[in-house]
């Protein structure tokens, strides 16, 4: 059995996540028990859930233990079996988490899934047509539920649940305005995934500006909007939300290092009617197979092409971790590890 590297969850955050809050460590992979599959993972998925994880406090579900390998979606391939559910040389994805190899229980419960590296490039199992592109489709149509003609504003458009975000509203005929941090993010936005407009939120001050900028891409108003960041942005479109629009929050990057984000204009959730809604995708697991399903499509056919930023090496991943956290990385943030 071949050794393994893993990085560790050493202690828990105060403040900003820092590098001195992971431990590498090396360890012997342990012989297959009946029924249970050794994988090598080639990329390991980071995503701005686990800065959340990483604390203690209540949450929607228990914090990362201290001690232990950090929770991380990965995709490899199994290089030895004792499951007669997967063979060798089978292409999976399940949660790895960050570490070159795990050993997973072949039973469904085990969560491990094969995939068709032939159709879709590996790496996009964690990106478009995986965790983040289902993220997309259930906060989009389940709880956004656009109609063509109407305008959706989605935060971190350039990333890997923003930009599916926009495909999947632009294929339903709806007006798309992205929200993204650099001149360069939203040429992509707007040059590659054909979103209408794209704000560069680095170019204003404060929501009011922000949301002069949504008035001028958004003349009828907004109808539906994908929330990522929180803070000034969540600010901004609030004050551009026409009556009974709908709000999905996915997540509140801006808030990830603890500090309180208080919501500038409350009242006009009951002045426009709004319905805003949180959720976690883990808990709709009803909608992946037809998320997966159009998502491999539109990846499949070409007309969705995502973004990665690609890290070498499982030593390069905390740092990677925290410059996705502060938005260093462009599209779905991803470490390589073969």
């Amino acid at each position: 059995m071949p050794q393994n590297q893993q990085f560790l969850l050493a202690s828990r955050p105060q403040g900003q996540a820092s590098v001195d809050n992971f431990s590498l460590v090396t360890s012997q992979t342990p012989p297959l028990q009946e029924g249970q599959v050794l994988v090598q993972h080639h990329y390991l998925s980071l995503d701005p859930y686990m800065r959340g994880r990483m604390n203690e406090g209540k949450s929607y579900t228990a914090p990362q233990p201290l001690g232990e390998v950090m929770i991380g979606g990965t995709v490899g391939q199994v290089v030895e079996s004792r499951s007669p559910r997967f063979a060798v040389g089978d292409f999976v994805v399940g949660m790895g988490g960050w570490q070159l190899y795990s050993v997973v229980d072949g039973a469904p419960a085990g969560g491990l899934h094969k995939v068709d590296a032939t159709r879709v490039p590996l790496s996009h199992y964690l990106g478009a047509v995986g965790m983040p592109g289902v993220t997309a489709w259930h906060g989009l149509l389940r709880i956004i539920e656009p109609r063509a003609g109407q305008t959706v504003v989605v935060s971190a458009a350039s990333g890997a649940v923003g930009s599916a975000v926009g495909v999947l509203a632009r294929e339903r005929g709806c007006r798309v305005v992205g929200i993204a941090g650099g001149a360069a993010k939203c040429a992509y936005v707007k040059d590659e995934l054909g979103f209408d407009d794209c704000i560069d939120y680095r170019a204003h001050a404060d929501a009011l500006s922000l949301s002069q900028a949504l008035k001028t891409a958004c003349p009828e108003g907004i109808d539906g909007h994908f929330e990522n960041v929180g803070g000034m942005v969540l600010d901004a479109v609030m004050l551009r939300m026409n009556a009974f629009g709908r709000i999905a929050v996915c997540g509140m990057i801006a808030g990830y290092d603890g500090r309180p984000m208080p919501m500038a204009y409350p009242a006009l959730i009951l002045v426009q009617r709004l319905k805003v809604q949180g959720f976690i995708v883990s808990e709709h697991m009803e909608d992946w197979p037809p998320a997966l399903k159009e998502l491999g499509a539109l990846v499949g056919s070409g007309r969705f092409s995502p973004r990665e930023t690609v890290a070498e090496g499982l030593a390069a991943a905390p740092e990677s971790f925290l410059g996705l956290l502060k938005g260093r990385n462009f599209g779905k943030q991803l470490v390589r590890l073969v």
